[in-house]
C-alpha cells in the first residue's frame, strides 16, 4: 500500500519521536522510509550565522539523519535527504519527484483545529497530492528511537 514514507524531521525531539510509530507502519507494509531534513533558505532566515556555510549545514544535516537512519536501518530500508530551501515547497516538491505514497510527519499543540497544526503541517496538508499521516505529539518523554532499537 505505501512503498514510499516521507518523514520529515526539523531536528527536534518532538519531529523525532514519530518514528517509531512511522517504523512500525513501515514494518507492517514492508515500505522505504525517506528521512528529510528541510534547511530553510535565507529568505527565511536572514542571513546564517557567522562561520556557518552551506557546506557545514549539509554536514550537521548528513549527520543528524545519519545517525536516526542508522537505528531505523537494522531491519527496515532507509534512505535520507538533506534540502534547502522554503520547508513546505521542499517537503511536497520531494514527495512528488521521487514518487513519495505517504508523508507522514508531527505536529503539536492542544485546542482548536486552527491551532493544532503547525504552520508547516497545515502547508503540507493543505497543497500535498498524496496521503499526510500527521501525529499529534504534546510532549517528548523518553529518546524516540530507544523503543524500537532491536538488538
Amino acid at each position: 500500500m505505501f512503498k514510499k514514507i516521507l518523514v520529515p524531521l526539523d531536528g527536534s525531539e518532538l519531529a523525532a519521536s514519530i518514528l517509531p510509530q512511522v517504523a512500525e507502519l513501515a514494518r507492517k507494509f514492508q515500505s522505504e522510509l525517506i528521512l528529510i531534513h528541510v534547511s530553510p533558505g535565507l529568505e527565511q532566515e536572514g542571513e546564517p550565522p557567522p562561520g556557518t556555510t552551506a557546506a557545514a549545514v549539509l554536514q550537521t544535516c548528513q549527520a543528524y539523519l545519519g545517525m536516526l537512519g542508522k537505528e531505523l536501518n537494522r531491519d527496515l530500508k532507509v534512505e535520507v535527504a538533506c534540502v534547502r530551501g522554503n520547508v513546505a515547497r521542499e517537503i511536497l516538491k520531494y514527495a512528488a519527484d521521487h514518487q513519495v505514497d505517504l508523508i507522514a510527519m508531527a505536529t503539536h499543540g492542544s485546542g482548536e483545529v486552527a491551532w493544532l497544526l503547525g504552520s508547516i503541517a497545515r502547508k503540507v496538508i493543505t497543497h500535498a497530492s498524496r496521503p499526510v499521516m500527521v501525529f499529534r505529539v504534546l510532549e517528548v518523554e523518553t529518546p524516540p528511537l530507544k523503543k524500537t532499537a532491536r538488538t
